[in-house]
């Protein structure tokens, strides 16, 4: 049985170009599933296919409210190239009132 996520978070995703992530963090904004994504080019070294890998990709660090976590799930694994996308939400434990109002006033 999965978890209702409640309250402001960050959203991890890690995608394989920039044109990707470009694409994907669009779509979450466009959509107001997410009021900001952030892009960081980043190199990761894991296990796939019991093979070790050293890759670049792109890290998107995504804002919303985890209410939205499902669907934003949903969202990514329909558009992503990964058959399993790095997702993983983190919740917001602190922040400024005027940013948290300004992720709320982003997102339906």
């Amino acid at each position: 049985m999965e978890q209702q996520l409640t309250g402001y978070g960050i959203i991890l995703v890690t995608a394989s170009s920039e044109d990707e992530a470009k694409m994907l963090a669009s779509t979450l904004v466009s959509s107001k599933l997410a009021a900001c994504v952030n892009l960081v080019p980043i190199q990761s070294i894991y296990t796939w296919q019991e093979q070790i890998h050293s890759e670049p990709e792109w890290q998107l660090i995504i804002k919303t409210d985890l209410t939205h976590f499902q669907t934003i799930t949903q969202k990514i694994q329909e558009l992503h190239s990964y058959d399993v996308p790095e997702i993983i939400a983190l919740p917001i434990v602190a922040g400024s009132q005027s940013y948290l109002n300004w992720i709320k006033a982003n997102i339906r």
